[in-house]
Protein backbone atom coordinates (compact mmCIF):
# COMPACT_ATOMS: atom_id res chain seq x y z
CA UNK A 1 0.00 0.00 0.00
CA UNK A 2 2.96 2.24 0.88
CA UNK A 3 4.39 1.55 -2.61
CA UNK A 4 1.32 2.63 -4.55
CA UNK A 5 0.91 5.75 -2.45
CA UNK A 6 3.95 6.91 -3.12
CA UNK A 7 4.01 5.81 -6.59
CA UNK A 8 0.28 8.00 -6.98
CA UNK A 9 2.23 11.06 -5.25
CA UNK A 10 5.15 10.89 -7.77
CA UNK A 11 2.70 10.62 -10.67
CA UNK A 12 0.97 13.76 -9.44
CA UNK A 13 3.93 15.45 -9.52
CA UNK A 14 4.99 14.69 -12.64
CA UNK A 15 1.50 15.57 -13.45
CA UNK A 16 1.23 18.83 -12.13
CA UNK A 17 4.59 19.96 -13.57
CA UNK A 18 3.33 18.94 -17.69
CA UNK A 19 -0.11 21.19 -17.02
CA UNK A 20 1.97 24.20 -15.33
CA UNK A 21 4.61 23.58 -18.44
CA UNK A 22 1.74 23.68 -20.87
CA UNK A 23 0.16 26.82 -19.29
CA UNK A 24 3.60 29.04 -19.68
CA UNK A 25 3.87 27.94 -23.06
CA UNK A 26 0.72 29.02 -23.78
CA UNK A 27 1.12 32.30 -22.19
CA UNK A 28 4.66 32.94 -24.02
CA UNK A 29 3.20 31.13 -27.32
CA UNK A 30 1.61 34.24 -28.97
CA UNK A 31 4.12 36.94 -28.57
CA UNK A 32 6.79 34.82 -30.07
CA UNK A 33 4.27 33.70 -32.53
CA UNK A 34 3.47 36.75 -33.58
CA UNK A 35 7.00 38.06 -33.23
CA UNK A 36 8.20 35.46 -36.09
CA UNK A 37 5.07 36.43 -38.03
CA UNK A 38 6.32 40.02 -37.76
CA UNK A 39 9.88 39.02 -38.78
CA UNK A 40 8.40 37.02 -41.45
CA UNK A 41 5.99 39.51 -43.23
CA UNK A 42 8.96 41.80 -43.17
CA UNK A 43 11.56 39.80 -44.62
CA UNK A 44 9.80 37.87 -46.77
CA UNK A 45 6.21 39.71 -47.60
CA UNK A 46 4.37 37.45 -50.74
CA UNK A 47 3.39 41.45 -51.89
CA UNK A 48 6.62 43.07 -51.35
CA UNK A 49 4.25 45.97 -50.06
CA UNK A 50 5.67 48.30 -47.76
CA UNK A 51 4.37 50.56 -45.08
CA UNK A 52 6.26 53.57 -43.83
CA UNK A 53 5.08 56.99 -42.24
CA UNK A 54 4.93 60.38 -44.26
CA UNK A 55 6.70 61.98 -41.26
CA UNK A 56 9.19 59.36 -40.81
CA UNK A 57 9.95 57.73 -43.69
CA UNK A 58 12.71 55.50 -41.82
CA UNK A 59 9.88 53.83 -40.45
CA UNK A 60 9.33 50.80 -43.16
CA UNK A 61 7.28 47.85 -42.00
CA UNK A 62 5.82 44.77 -43.76
CA UNK A 63 2.12 45.46 -42.35
CA UNK A 64 0.06 48.39 -41.63
CA UNK A 65 -0.52 49.86 -38.85
CA UNK A 66 0.82 53.02 -36.57
CA UNK A 67 4.15 55.06 -36.57
CA UNK A 68 6.12 54.04 -33.33
CA UNK A 69 7.67 57.17 -33.11
CA UNK A 70 4.40 59.58 -34.16
CA UNK A 71 1.66 57.21 -33.79
CA UNK A 72 0.41 58.53 -37.03
CA UNK A 73 -1.64 55.58 -39.49
CA UNK A 74 1.25 54.07 -41.72
CA UNK A 75 0.91 54.93 -45.73
CA UNK A 76 1.81 52.39 -48.40
CA UNK A 77 5.88 52.65 -49.89
CA UNK A 78 7.21 51.25 -52.66
CA UNK A 79 9.67 48.51 -52.10
CA UNK A 80 12.72 50.23 -53.91
CA UNK A 81 15.94 50.64 -51.86
CA UNK A 82 15.75 53.94 -50.22
CA UNK A 83 18.56 56.24 -51.64
CA UNK A 84 19.65 57.00 -47.36
CA UNK A 85 20.71 53.02 -47.15
CA UNK A 86 23.76 53.26 -49.30
CA UNK A 87 24.83 56.76 -48.33
CA UNK A 88 24.84 57.82 -44.58
CA UNK A 89 25.60 61.55 -45.89
CA UNK A 90 21.99 61.48 -47.91
CA UNK A 91 18.75 62.15 -45.07
CA UNK A 92 15.10 61.84 -46.52
CA UNK A 93 12.27 63.17 -45.91
CA UNK A 94 8.40 62.96 -47.43
CA UNK A 95 6.82 65.69 -49.29
CA UNK A 96 4.64 66.76 -46.53
CA UNK A 97 7.58 67.34 -44.39
CA UNK A 98 8.97 69.16 -46.97
CA UNK A 99 6.15 71.47 -47.28
CA UNK A 100 6.05 71.88 -43.36
CA UNK A 101 9.81 72.77 -43.55
CA UNK A 102 9.19 75.39 -46.62
CA UNK A 103 12.31 73.98 -48.27
CA UNK A 104 13.30 75.64 -51.38
CA UNK A 105 16.07 74.57 -53.34
CA UNK A 106 17.73 76.09 -57.05
CA UNK A 107 20.34 75.34 -59.35
CA UNK A 108 24.01 76.37 -58.71
CA UNK A 109 24.97 78.85 -61.78
CA UNK A 110 27.94 81.44 -62.91
CA UNK A 111 28.07 84.75 -61.69
CA UNK A 112 29.02 87.75 -63.86
CA UNK A 113 32.61 88.72 -63.85
CA UNK A 114 31.74 91.84 -62.44
CA UNK A 115 29.77 91.82 -58.68
CA UNK A 116 29.50 94.44 -55.53
CA UNK A 117 31.31 93.92 -52.18
CA UNK A 118 28.89 94.66 -49.56
CA UNK A 119 31.27 95.99 -46.40
CA UNK A 120 30.24 98.12 -43.10
CA UNK A 121 32.34 100.72 -41.53
CA UNK A 122 32.08 104.25 -39.59
CA UNK A 123 32.30 107.62 -40.30
CA UNK A 124 35.80 108.99 -39.22
CA UNK A 125 37.73 112.45 -39.18
CA UNK A 126 40.45 112.89 -41.06
CA UNK A 127 43.45 112.49 -38.80
CA UNK A 128 45.06 115.16 -41.03
CA UNK A 129 42.61 117.76 -40.69
CA UNK A 130 43.21 117.52 -36.77
CA UNK A 131 44.35 120.23 -35.07
CA UNK A 132 45.57 121.48 -31.65
CA UNK A 133 45.91 125.35 -30.55
CA UNK A 134 47.95 125.68 -28.21
CA UNK A 135 49.12 129.11 -25.90
CA UNK A 136 52.28 130.51 -27.63
CA UNK A 137 53.52 132.43 -24.50
CA UNK A 138 52.77 132.21 -20.46
CA UNK A 139 50.07 133.78 -18.56
CA UNK A 140 46.15 133.58 -17.40
CA UNK A 141 43.15 133.24 -19.46
CA UNK A 142 41.60 136.29 -18.80
CA UNK A 143 38.35 136.10 -21.78
CA UNK A 144 37.12 132.90 -23.24
CA UNK A 145 35.41 133.48 -26.81
CA UNK A 146 34.61 130.28 -27.10
CA UNK A 147 32.61 128.53 -24.32
CA UNK A 148 31.85 125.03 -25.47
CA UNK A 149 32.72 122.24 -27.84
CA UNK A 150 31.13 121.85 -31.30
CA UNK A 151 31.35 125.64 -31.97
CA UNK A 152 32.62 126.44 -35.57
CA UNK A 153 35.60 128.47 -35.96
CA UNK A 154 37.42 130.03 -38.86
CA UNK A 155 41.34 130.61 -39.59
CA UNK A 156 42.07 133.45 -37.54
CA UNK A 157 39.21 134.05 -35.55
CA UNK A 158 40.11 134.98 -31.57
CA UNK A 159 39.76 131.86 -28.82
CA UNK A 160 40.52 133.60 -25.99
CA UNK A 161 42.47 136.04 -24.13
CA UNK A 162 45.69 135.76 -21.89
CA UNK A 163 47.43 138.13 -19.63
CA UNK A 164 51.02 137.58 -20.04
CA UNK A 165 53.49 139.01 -17.68
CA UNK A 166 56.16 137.66 -19.14
CA UNK A 167 55.18 138.65 -22.57
CA UNK A 168 54.32 142.98 -21.06
CA UNK A 169 58.48 142.06 -19.67
CA UNK A 170 59.62 141.58 -23.37
CA UNK A 171 57.67 144.49 -24.75
CA UNK A 172 59.42 146.83 -22.50
CA UNK A 173 62.76 145.40 -23.65
CA UNK A 174 61.69 145.68 -27.25
CA UNK A 175 60.99 149.76 -26.60
CA UNK A 176 63.98 149.82 -24.46
CA UNK A 177 66.41 148.52 -27.07
CA UNK A 178 64.53 150.58 -29.91
CA UNK A 179 66.19 153.59 -28.46
CA UNK A 180 69.58 152.40 -28.32
CA UNK A 181 69.27 150.27 -32.22
CA UNK A 182 71.75 152.84 -33.38
CA UNK A 183 74.00 151.91 -31.07
CA UNK A 184 73.24 148.10 -30.11
CA UNK A 185 71.78 146.79 -33.19
CA UNK A 186 71.88 143.61 -31.86
CA UNK A 187 70.19 143.62 -28.89
CA UNK A 188 66.97 145.50 -30.91
CA UNK A 189 66.93 142.50 -33.19
CA UNK A 190 67.40 140.18 -30.25
CA UNK A 191 63.99 141.74 -28.89
CA UNK A 192 61.74 141.84 -32.10
CA UNK A 193 63.03 138.21 -32.75
CA UNK A 194 61.64 137.16 -28.64
CA UNK A 195 58.58 138.31 -29.74
CA UNK A 196 58.10 137.12 -33.13
CA UNK A 197 58.51 133.51 -31.21
CA UNK A 198 55.75 133.83 -28.87
CA UNK A 199 53.91 134.36 -32.49
CA UNK A 200 53.22 137.92 -32.51
CA UNK A 201 53.12 139.01 -35.98
CA UNK A 202 55.50 141.91 -37.85
CA UNK A 203 52.39 144.24 -37.63
CA UNK A 204 51.92 143.90 -33.92
CA UNK A 205 55.56 144.41 -32.92
CA UNK A 206 55.27 147.37 -35.42
CA UNK A 207 52.63 148.94 -33.32
CA UNK A 208 54.36 148.48 -30.14
CA UNK A 209 57.43 150.28 -31.46
CA UNK A 210 55.74 153.26 -33.03
CA UNK A 211 53.11 153.70 -30.33
CA UNK A 212 55.65 153.02 -27.23
CA UNK A 213 52.84 151.35 -25.80
CA UNK A 214 52.83 148.04 -23.52
CA UNK A 215 49.91 145.71 -24.21
CA UNK A 216 49.16 144.00 -21.09
CA UNK A 217 46.68 140.87 -22.83
CA UNK A 218 47.01 139.72 -26.55
CA UNK A 219 44.45 136.97 -27.82
CA UNK A 220 44.93 133.06 -29.19
CA UNK A 221 43.79 132.95 -32.91
CA UNK A 222 42.82 129.82 -34.16
CA UNK A 223 45.45 128.55 -36.61
CA UNK A 224 42.65 126.46 -38.59
CA UNK A 225 39.03 126.45 -39.50
CA UNK A 226 36.51 123.25 -38.22
CA UNK A 227 34.71 122.14 -35.22
CA UNK A 228 35.91 122.50 -31.39
CA UNK A 229 35.85 119.25 -30.52
CA UNK A 230 37.92 119.89 -26.94
CA UNK A 231 37.87 122.95 -24.87
CA UNK A 232 40.65 122.22 -22.06
CA UNK A 233 40.86 125.88 -20.41
CA UNK A 234 38.47 128.04 -18.42
CA UNK A 235 38.59 131.75 -17.62
CA UNK A 236 41.19 132.04 -14.88
CA UNK A 237 43.70 129.15 -15.43
CA UNK A 238 47.60 129.94 -16.13
CA UNK A 239 48.76 128.38 -18.96
CA UNK A 240 52.51 127.54 -20.00
CA UNK A 241 54.15 127.79 -23.67
CA UNK A 242 52.67 124.76 -25.73
CA UNK A 243 49.38 124.06 -23.37
CA UNK A 244 46.93 122.73 -25.41
CA UNK A 245 44.05 125.17 -25.18
CA UNK A 246 41.64 123.77 -27.86
CA UNK A 247 41.46 120.70 -30.24
CA UNK A 248 39.65 121.60 -33.33
CA UNK A 249 38.89 119.74 -36.37
CA UNK A 250 37.91 120.23 -40.26
CA UNK A 251 35.41 117.69 -41.45
CA UNK A 252 34.71 118.93 -45.12
CA UNK A 253 36.46 115.99 -45.77
CA UNK A 254 36.45 112.87 -43.83
CA UNK A 255 37.60 109.14 -43.94
CA UNK A 256 35.31 106.16 -44.49
CA UNK A 257 36.72 103.35 -42.39
CA UNK A 258 35.29 99.72 -43.22
CA UNK A 259 36.35 95.80 -42.74
CA UNK A 260 37.20 93.84 -44.89
CA UNK A 261 37.42 90.08 -44.22
CA UNK A 262 40.32 88.17 -45.60
CA UNK A 263 38.25 86.96 -48.00
CA UNK A 264 37.15 90.12 -49.25
CA UNK A 265 40.67 91.62 -49.50
CA UNK A 266 41.67 90.32 -53.02
CA UNK A 267 38.66 91.82 -54.70
CA UNK A 268 39.52 95.61 -53.20
CA UNK A 269 42.02 98.02 -54.44
CA UNK A 270 43.76 101.67 -54.13
CA UNK A 271 41.10 103.78 -56.43
CA UNK A 272 38.13 101.83 -56.24
CA UNK A 273 34.62 104.07 -55.86
CA UNK A 274 32.95 103.62 -52.95
CA UNK A 275 29.38 104.19 -52.38
CA UNK A 276 28.05 104.48 -49.16
CA UNK A 277 24.44 105.21 -47.14
CA UNK A 278 24.53 106.38 -43.67
CA UNK A 279 21.99 104.95 -41.24
CA UNK A 280 21.20 108.11 -39.88
CA UNK A 281 20.32 110.05 -43.43
CA UNK A 282 18.03 108.06 -45.25
CA UNK A 283 17.36 108.23 -49.22
CA UNK A 284 21.14 109.59 -49.70
CA UNK A 285 23.89 107.47 -51.50
CA UNK A 286 27.94 109.31 -50.76
CA UNK A 287 30.85 108.02 -52.92
CA UNK A 288 34.55 108.15 -52.09
CA UNK A 289 37.84 106.95 -53.41
CA UNK A 290 39.89 103.69 -51.86
CA UNK A 291 42.97 105.57 -50.68
CA UNK A 292 44.77 103.21 -48.31
CA UNK A 293 44.53 99.64 -47.20
CA UNK A 294 45.62 98.18 -43.88
CA UNK A 295 48.82 95.73 -44.26
CA UNK A 296 47.91 94.21 -41.16
CA UNK A 297 44.90 92.01 -40.24
CA UNK A 298 42.97 92.68 -36.59
CA UNK A 299 43.83 89.13 -34.69
CA UNK A 300 40.50 89.47 -33.08
CA UNK A 301 38.21 90.59 -36.24
CA UNK A 302 40.26 88.79 -39.22
CA UNK A 303 39.48 91.97 -40.84
CA UNK A 304 41.91 94.64 -42.46
CA UNK A 305 40.77 98.34 -42.31
CA UNK A 306 39.95 99.93 -45.93
CA UNK A 307 40.28 103.46 -45.41
CA UNK A 308 38.13 105.69 -48.46
CA UNK A 309 37.94 109.25 -48.32
CA UNK A 310 34.87 111.57 -48.82
CA UNK A 311 33.78 115.04 -49.24
CA UNK A 312 31.54 116.44 -46.50
CA UNK A 313 31.39 120.36 -47.36
CA UNK A 314 27.69 120.00 -46.14
CA UNK A 315 28.41 118.14 -43.02
CA UNK A 316 25.94 115.33 -42.98
CA UNK A 317 28.34 112.84 -42.39
CA UNK A 318 29.71 112.98 -38.78
CA UNK A 319 32.45 111.16 -37.24
CA UNK A 320 31.18 107.49 -35.69
CA UNK A 321 28.41 107.12 -38.24
CA UNK A 322 27.62 103.79 -38.58
CA UNK A 323 27.63 102.82 -42.99
CA UNK A 324 26.58 100.28 -45.60
CA UNK A 325 29.12 100.66 -48.09
CA UNK A 326 29.35 98.44 -51.88
CA UNK A 327 32.44 98.57 -53.41
CA UNK A 328 32.55 96.97 -57.63
CA UNK A 329 34.55 93.82 -57.63
CA UNK A 330 36.07 91.79 -60.57
CA UNK A 331 37.16 88.23 -60.52
CA UNK A 332 40.51 87.84 -61.23
CA UNK A 333 41.80 85.57 -63.84
CA UNK A 334 41.14 81.66 -63.44
CA UNK A 335 39.00 82.50 -60.29
CA UNK A 336 35.67 79.80 -59.87
CA UNK A 337 32.35 81.61 -61.38
CA UNK A 338 30.19 79.41 -59.95
CA UNK A 339 27.31 81.02 -56.70
CA UNK A 340 25.82 79.99 -54.35
CA UNK A 341 22.84 82.40 -52.28
CA UNK A 342 24.41 83.01 -48.61
CA UNK A 343 21.18 81.37 -47.51
CA UNK A 344 22.13 77.85 -48.49
CA UNK A 345 25.44 77.59 -46.45
CA UNK A 346 25.63 76.73 -42.58
CA UNK A 347 28.56 78.34 -42.30
CA UNK A 348 31.59 76.83 -40.43
CA UNK A 349 34.81 78.68 -41.94
CA UNK A 350 35.75 78.86 -45.29
CA UNK A 351 34.89 74.76 -45.28
CA UNK A 352 31.05 74.77 -45.28
CA UNK A 353 28.17 72.84 -45.70
CA UNK A 354 25.62 72.89 -48.15
CA UNK A 355 22.76 70.15 -48.75
CA UNK A 356 21.92 69.03 -52.39
CA UNK A 357 19.26 67.25 -53.82
CA UNK A 358 19.30 63.87 -54.62
CA UNK A 359 18.08 63.63 -58.35
CA UNK A 360 15.28 60.02 -59.13
CA UNK A 361 14.74 59.37 -55.61
CA UNK A 362 11.99 58.14 -54.24
CA UNK A 363 11.06 60.14 -51.31
CA UNK A 364 12.85 63.65 -51.99
CA UNK A 365 16.05 63.18 -50.55
CA UNK A 366 19.04 65.99 -49.43
CA UNK A 367 22.69 64.88 -49.60
CA UNK A 368 24.72 66.38 -46.81
CA UNK A 369 27.93 67.92 -48.96
CA UNK A 370 31.29 69.94 -47.60
CA UNK A 371 31.95 72.99 -50.27
CA UNK A 372 35.05 74.90 -49.86
CA UNK A 373 33.93 78.90 -50.42
CA UNK A 374 35.75 81.78 -51.32
CA UNK A 375 34.67 85.45 -51.15
CA UNK A 376 31.35 87.02 -50.84
CA UNK A 377 29.72 89.10 -53.67
CA UNK A 378 26.92 90.75 -52.73
CA UNK A 379 24.51 88.16 -51.34
CA UNK A 380 26.56 84.88 -52.70
CA UNK A 381 29.65 83.51 -52.01
CA UNK A 382 32.06 82.20 -54.57
CA UNK A 383 32.33 78.36 -54.44
CA UNK A 384 35.88 77.23 -55.09
CA UNK A 385 35.16 73.45 -54.68
CA UNK A 386 32.79 70.99 -53.99
CA UNK A 387 29.55 72.06 -56.48
CA UNK A 388 29.00 71.63 -60.19
CA UNK A 389 26.95 74.18 -62.03
CA UNK A 390 23.11 72.66 -62.93
CA UNK A 391 23.30 70.98 -59.70
CA UNK A 392 20.01 71.68 -57.03
CA UNK A 393 20.82 72.89 -54.14
CA UNK A 394 18.96 73.49 -50.76
CA UNK A 395 18.11 77.66 -50.65
CA UNK A 396 15.60 77.77 -47.67
CA UNK A 397 15.12 75.57 -44.81
CA UNK A 398 18.64 74.24 -44.91
CA UNK A 399 18.60 74.30 -40.88
CA UNK A 400 15.24 72.22 -40.80
CA UNK A 401 17.11 69.81 -42.94
CA UNK A 402 20.17 69.43 -40.93
CA UNK A 403 18.21 69.14 -37.60
CA UNK A 404 16.34 66.65 -38.89
CA UNK A 405 19.79 64.56 -40.17
CA UNK A 406 20.75 65.12 -36.68
CA UNK A 407 17.79 63.98 -35.14
CA UNK A 408 17.64 60.71 -37.27
CA UNK A 409 20.92 59.55 -36.85
CA UNK A 410 21.91 60.94 -40.08
CA UNK A 411 25.44 63.11 -40.83
CA UNK A 412 25.26 66.46 -39.77
CA UNK A 413 27.13 70.22 -39.66
CA UNK A 414 27.68 68.71 -35.61
CA UNK A 415 28.35 65.28 -36.41
CA UNK A 416 30.41 64.96 -39.70
CA UNK A 417 32.25 61.79 -41.00
CA UNK A 418 35.91 61.13 -40.66
CA UNK A 419 37.96 62.88 -43.42
CA UNK A 420 40.03 60.68 -45.64
CA UNK A 421 41.60 62.88 -47.74
CA UNK A 422 44.68 64.43 -46.87
CA UNK A 423 45.92 68.04 -46.33
CA UNK A 424 49.29 68.23 -49.04
CA UNK A 425 50.70 70.56 -51.14
CA UNK A 426 49.24 71.71 -54.56
CA UNK A 427 52.43 70.92 -56.15
CA UNK A 428 52.05 67.21 -55.08
CA UNK A 429 48.50 66.97 -55.93
CA UNK A 430 49.71 68.40 -59.59
CA UNK A 431 52.36 65.52 -59.85
CA UNK A 432 50.28 62.84 -58.97
CA UNK A 433 47.44 64.22 -61.21
CA UNK A 434 50.66 63.48 -64.02
CA UNK A 435 50.56 60.14 -62.68
CA UNK A 436 46.50 59.58 -63.44
CA UNK A 437 47.13 61.35 -66.75
CA UNK A 438 49.68 58.14 -67.56
CA UNK A 439 47.17 55.81 -65.98
CA UNK A 440 44.11 56.89 -68.09
CA UNK A 441 46.50 56.23 -71.12
CA UNK A 442 46.91 53.05 -69.84
CA UNK A 443 43.09 52.39 -69.21
CA UNK A 444 42.82 53.88 -72.72
CA UNK A 445 44.83 50.93 -74.00
CA UNK A 446 42.86 48.27 -72.81
CA UNK A 447 39.71 49.50 -73.49
CA UNK A 448 41.12 49.64 -77.68
CA UNK A 449 42.07 46.12 -76.99
CA UNK A 450 45.83 47.44 -78.23
CA UNK A 451 48.65 46.04 -75.91
CA UNK A 452 51.34 47.96 -78.03
CA UNK A 453 49.96 51.15 -76.55
CA UNK A 454 49.29 50.25 -73.14
CA UNK A 455 52.61 48.79 -72.34
CA UNK A 456 54.11 51.97 -73.71
CA UNK A 457 51.90 53.82 -71.45
CA UNK A 458 53.01 51.96 -68.57
CA UNK A 459 56.94 53.59 -69.67
CA UNK A 460 54.99 56.92 -69.38
CA UNK A 461 53.63 55.77 -65.51
CA UNK A 462 57.10 54.55 -64.59
CA UNK A 463 58.36 58.27 -65.70
CA UNK A 464 55.80 60.20 -63.57
CA UNK A 465 55.99 57.91 -60.88
CA UNK A 466 59.57 58.57 -60.45
CA UNK A 467 59.32 62.45 -60.59
CA UNK A 468 56.64 62.91 -57.47
CA UNK A 469 58.58 64.87 -55.15
CA UNK A 470 57.55 64.10 -51.34
CA UNK A 471 58.40 67.96 -50.22
CA UNK A 472 55.90 68.92 -48.10
CA UNK A 473 54.72 65.61 -47.06
CA UNK A 474 55.11 64.70 -43.21
CA UNK A 475 54.02 61.91 -40.36
CA UNK A 476 50.85 59.84 -41.83
CA UNK A 477 50.70 61.36 -45.12
CA UNK A 478 54.36 60.70 -46.20
CA UNK A 479 53.78 57.09 -44.92
CA UNK A 480 50.60 56.81 -46.83
CA UNK A 481 52.15 57.82 -50.16
CA UNK A 482 55.34 55.54 -49.68
CA UNK A 483 53.25 52.54 -48.96
CA UNK A 484 50.87 53.61 -52.31
CA UNK A 485 54.15 54.37 -54.36
CA UNK A 486 55.58 50.92 -53.57
CA UNK A 487 52.20 49.11 -54.69
CA UNK A 488 51.63 51.18 -57.49
CA UNK A 489 55.22 50.44 -59.09
CA UNK A 490 55.09 46.54 -58.50
CA UNK A 491 51.19 46.73 -60.18
CA UNK A 492 53.39 48.48 -63.19
CA UNK A 493 56.02 46.30 -63.04
CA UNK A 494 53.90 43.10 -63.28
CA UNK A 495 51.82 44.81 -65.98
CA UNK A 496 55.73 45.26 -68.12
CA UNK A 497 55.59 41.44 -67.83
CA UNK A 498 53.04 40.87 -69.27
CA UNK A 499 52.51 39.84 -72.91
CA UNK A 500 48.83 38.88 -73.08
CA UNK A 501 45.71 41.40 -72.78
CA UNK A 502 44.42 38.63 -70.15
CA UNK A 503 47.85 39.48 -67.80
CA UNK A 504 47.55 43.25 -68.67
CA UNK A 505 43.82 43.35 -66.87
CA UNK A 506 44.30 40.73 -64.26
CA UNK A 507 47.22 43.16 -63.12
CA UNK A 508 45.23 46.59 -64.22
CA UNK A 509 43.11 46.03 -61.46
CA UNK A 510 45.56 46.13 -59.10
CA UNK A 511 46.74 49.06 -60.06
CA UNK A 512 43.21 50.48 -60.60
CA UNK A 513 42.91 49.92 -56.79
CA UNK A 514 45.57 51.98 -55.66
CA UNK A 515 45.11 54.60 -58.47
CA UNK A 516 41.78 54.65 -56.79
CA UNK A 517 43.08 55.50 -53.06
CA UNK A 518 45.47 57.94 -54.73
CA UNK A 519 42.86 59.78 -55.37
CA UNK A 520 40.45 59.68 -52.32
CA UNK A 521 43.35 60.35 -50.21
CA UNK A 522 45.17 63.48 -52.18
CA UNK A 523 42.71 64.04 -54.41
CA UNK A 524 43.23 65.43 -58.12
CA UNK A 525 43.49 68.65 -59.96
CA UNK A 526 41.10 67.99 -62.05
CA UNK A 527 37.79 69.13 -62.36
CA UNK A 528 36.40 65.86 -61.88
CA UNK A 529 36.99 62.15 -62.58
CA UNK A 530 34.89 58.80 -61.94
CA UNK A 531 34.96 55.67 -59.76
CA UNK A 532 33.66 52.92 -61.99
CA UNK A 533 32.99 49.37 -61.72
CA UNK A 534 32.32 46.12 -63.70
CA UNK A 535 30.29 43.31 -62.09
CA UNK A 536 31.08 40.72 -64.61
CA UNK A 537 34.94 41.28 -64.53
CA UNK A 538 37.10 38.24 -62.96
CA UNK A 539 34.32 35.29 -63.65
CA UNK A 540 31.60 37.90 -61.49
CA UNK A 541 33.90 38.63 -58.80
CA UNK A 542 33.85 42.52 -60.33
CA UNK A 543 36.77 45.23 -60.08
CA UNK A 544 36.98 48.91 -60.44
CA UNK A 545 38.51 51.26 -62.31
CA UNK A 546 39.18 55.15 -62.32
CA UNK A 547 37.96 57.07 -65.30
CA UNK A 548 37.88 60.79 -66.71
CA UNK A 549 34.53 60.61 -68.77
CA UNK A 550 31.61 59.54 -67.58
CA UNK A 551 30.54 57.71 -70.18
CA UNK A 552 31.36 54.02 -69.53
CA UNK A 553 34.59 52.27 -71.39
CA UNK A 554 35.19 48.89 -69.80
CA UNK A 555 39.04 48.17 -70.04
CA UNK A 556 38.36 44.73 -68.26
CA UNK A 557 36.74 44.15 -71.74
CA UNK A 558 37.32 45.97 -73.95
CA UNK A 559 35.36 45.91 -77.28
CA UNK A 560 33.72 42.88 -76.56
CA UNK A 561 31.56 44.75 -73.75
CA UNK A 562 32.79 48.13 -73.98
CA UNK A 563 29.97 49.97 -72.35
CA UNK A 564 29.25 47.08 -69.29
CA UNK A 565 29.88 48.73 -65.68
CA UNK A 566 28.05 51.47 -63.63
CA UNK A 567 29.56 54.79 -61.84
CA UNK A 568 29.79 54.11 -57.87
CA UNK A 569 31.30 57.62 -56.89
CA UNK A 570 32.26 61.51 -58.42
CA UNK A 571 35.09 62.70 -57.43
CA UNK A 572 35.30 66.58 -57.80
CA UNK A 573 38.31 68.99 -57.57
CA UNK A 574 38.65 70.26 -54.02
CA UNK A 575 36.11 68.13 -52.68
CA UNK A 576 37.12 65.77 -49.49
CA UNK A 577 36.56 62.05 -49.33
CA UNK A 578 35.23 60.56 -46.56
CA UNK A 579 35.84 57.86 -44.59
CA UNK A 580 33.06 54.47 -45.20
CA UNK A 581 30.42 53.78 -42.75
CA UNK A 582 28.17 55.94 -41.44
CA UNK A 583 26.31 57.05 -37.56
CA UNK A 584 24.67 54.85 -35.55
CA UNK A 585 20.97 54.76 -36.41
CA UNK A 586 18.55 55.48 -34.11
CA UNK A 587 16.55 52.49 -33.77
CA UNK A 588 12.28 52.63 -34.40
CA UNK A 589 9.64 50.20 -33.72
CA UNK A 590 12.92 47.13 -33.62
CA UNK A 591 13.77 48.26 -37.21
CA UNK A 592 16.74 50.06 -38.39
CA UNK A 593 16.53 52.39 -41.82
Amino acid sequence: MKEIFKNKKVLLIILMAVVLGGLMGWWIKPSSDHQDEEFHQHELSEDGQIWTCSMHPQIRLSEPGSCPICGMDLIPASSKRSAADANPMIHEMTPQAVAMANIHTSRVTGVSPEGELFLTGKVKADERQLASVTAKFPGRIEQLFVNFTGQVVRTGERLATIYSPELVTAQKELLEAASTKETYPQLYTAAREKLRLWKLNENQIDEIEKTGKVRDQFDVLSDKSGIVTQRNIAVGDYVNTGSILFDVVDLSRVWIMIDAYESDLPFVKIGDEVSFTAAGIPGQTFTAKVTYIDPVINPGTRAASVRAEANNRSGELRPEMFINARVKTTLRKGQSSLAIPRTALLWSGKRSIVYVKVQDSEFPAFEMREITIGSRMGEMYLVEAGLEAGEEIVTNGVFSIDAAAQLSGNYSMLMRPKTKTMEVPQSFRQQITALADAYFKIKDGLVADDTKATKSALSQLDLALGKVSMDGLKGKTHDHWMALKQQLAEAAKMMQGEETLVGLRQHFSMLSENMLEVTESFGLEKDKVFKDFCPMAFDNKGAFWLSETEEIRNPYFGESMLSCGEVKKTYLKGQKVFEEGGPAKQAAGGHNH
